[in-house]
């Protein structure tokens, strides 16, 4: 309960942080497809590019797991639920990226498990009260938009609340020697209609997911990101990390387009009082 107690109180802290609302909105596009009353046909077919591929740009959010299943895995959390805020109504890899594991199949290797402990206690230390970057994959799980803009060459992925990653699709390979980074080194192809993002090169103090996995800088992540309609995308994420778990791991999200809208601007660092009141362990 005490654990519980102390990721409701940095999960609800996160999610106060996390902007819901745009720059622009209700600002029209003209580039979206619509039905006979004028609102977003967000069935209709996926946009396609210069290449012949999906365009995947445009602002998308993550969608939340359903509630009964986030009830029958993290069902004490709806305790702490204030209004506006419910742990209760975010994607479950959000809080625990191995959420389809029983607690005793948990792939993380024995000797690394103290460290996921201590973290899921000391919600003062996590990265995000630290005002510290995100890194994939938990970053899809936040509820805050982001922003894909793809070009030839070059797909931009701008996170509301994050930094902006780079996904060259000019043929490149990751560096011989990376000096290892927040987001790492992303290269990405195409299979048919399928995006397919590889990373390599991360740092080591990222976390996985609110609960505190842990990774080490041997973190390799692939995404693959396909728009199934105008309006819907299906991501799905791999990742393995031999030093610190015995397999790798997929999650699978929905994700859907936010029409006539905009990213808004959020700094984490300001006006930021709430961490001294968190708890330390």
């Amino acid at each position: 309960m005490e654990t519980l107690k102390t990721l409701s109180t940095y999960v609800v802290l996160l999610s106060t942080c996390v902007p819901v609302s745009a720059q622009w909105l209700n600002q029209r596009d003209s580039r979206i497809p619509r039905t006979k009353d004028g609102k977003p046909n967000l069935s209709a077919p996926a946009p396609r590019a210069a290449n012949g591929k999906p365009d995947l740009s445009g602002i998308w959010a993550t969608e939340r797991t359903p509630r009964p299943e986030m009830e029958r895995l993290f069902g004490a959390l709806g305790a702490f639920a204030v209004p506006g805020d419910d742990p209760l109504e975010f994607n479950k890899y959000f809080l625990n990226i191995m959420s389809d594991f029983k607690p005793a199949d948990d792939p993380i290797r024995p000797e690394f498990a103290p460290i996921l402990k201590q973290r899921s206690r000391a919600a003062r230390d996590t990265p995000t009260t630290l005002c510290l970057p995100m890194s994939v994959p938990w970053i899809h799980g936040l509820p805050g938009p982001y922003k894909i803009v793809q070009t030839p060459g070059l797909t931009l992925m701008l996170y509301e609340s994050e930094r902006t990653r780079q996904i060259f699709t000019d043929g490149r390979k990751h560096p011989a020697d990376t000096d290892p980074s927040w987001l790492g080194y992303s290269a990405g192809n195409w299979e048919k209609d399928t995006l397919v993002v590889d990373t390599v090169g991360f740092n080591d103090r990222t976390w996985l997911d609110a609960f505190g996995h842990p990774h080490s800088e041997s973190l390799h992540v692939v995404e693959r990101f396909r728009r199934r309609d105008f309006g819907h995308m299906d991501l799905g994420i791999t990742f393995e990390d031999p030093k610190m778990y015995t397999k790798p791991v997929t999650v699978k999200y929905s994700q859907t387009l936010l029409p006539d809208t905009d990213l808004l601007e959020y700094v984490c660092t300001e006006n930021e009082r709430s961490r001294a009141h968190l708890p330390s362990q």
